[in-house]
């Protein structure tokens, strides 16, 4: 073998080894290098799930998590957005929602926390008490199939109505066993259901609506469903995500002391901690 030979192939043997090492070393490297996003993107209905999520933002950056809070003015786009990647979290749904949006679209989308609980109540008006509605009255509920069902079980909690089973979370006025008060329902969209207050005899209206509609969950409900009851508030992501590091630090920056107190002083029992 002449020089000129020995020269190439110790070449080649170098650059073998320095392949090698490369691979190795990318191989040994923690997931969350590559994997860990400058800047969460976190989705919320304006309101009070935006303002708790401010709440969030203020304890992450402490903690080395950039959060972006981004707003929406429905209850479709946030998850939609979440499934196209424009999101890498939201929070503003609870979980019966995110099931049934999953069935009818296929989204690859998960719970990974519990947040808040924020029992619905209906209001009126025209009438101080339910009872005062009368015989024949309309009602305004959402048109989405889980807050739906939800709005037609506080009617069952408090024998205004029987349904076929009471615990379908996505049971719908077809579903109505016996309405001896006669009531008729309008389906609206579940942000229009605080204006609807000027035309209906009452309406069930979600917190976040009913907050930014300047009525009081507390003081100014009918009617309202209990604290044990399915519809918690949850944070989702992808199924991809679910188990990246920033999943984990989100969620514990909510679930902190600085936002619990933030949620209890500000909502005071409109939207309680749910950990």
């Amino acid at each position: 073998m002449n020089v000129k030979d020995r020269s190439r192939r110790s070449i080649l043997r170098t650059a073998a080894v320095a392949a090698l090492l490369l691979t190795a070393a990318i191989a040994s490297m923690p997931p969350a290098c590559a994997q860990e996003p400058s800047t969460i993107r976190v989705g919320v209905t304006a309101g009070p799930h935006a303002e708790v999520l401010d709440a969030v933002r203020k304890v992450a950056a402490e903690r080395g998590l950039n959060i972006k809070v981004v707003e929406f003015t429905d209850y479709v786009f946030p998850n939609q957005a979440l499934a196209n990647k424009d999101l890498e979290a939201n929070s503003f749904q609870h979980e019966p929602y995110l099931k049934n949006q999953i069935g009818k679209t296929g989204w690859k989308l998960v719970k990974v926390a519990y947040t808040t609980v924020s029992p619905m109540g209906f209001y009126s008006k025209k009438y101080k008490s339910f009872a005062d509605v009368p015989s024949g009255g309309t009602v305004a509920i959402p048109n989405d199939p889980t807050n739906g069902a939800r709005s037609l079980q506080i009617l069952v909690a408090n024998n205004i109505l029987k349904l076929r089973d009471p615990g379908n979370v996505t049971a719908g006025i077809t579903d109505i066993s016996e309405n001896p008060k006669k009531l008729k329902f309008v389906e609206l969209d579940a942000a229009q259901l605080a204006r609807s207050l000027g035309d209906v005899d009452a309406a069930a209206v979600n917190n976040n609506y009913a907050v930014q509609a300047g009525l009081d969950p507390v003081r100014d409900s009918l009617i309202k469903e209990p604290l044990e009851s399915p519809w918690v508030n949850i944070i989702a992501v992808r199924e991809e995500d679910k188990d990246k590091p920033w999943v984990r630090k989100l969620v514990e920056a909510y679930r902190s002391e600085p936002v619990k107190q933030f949620i209890l002083t500000r909502f005071k029992g409109a939207y309680l901690p749910a950990w």
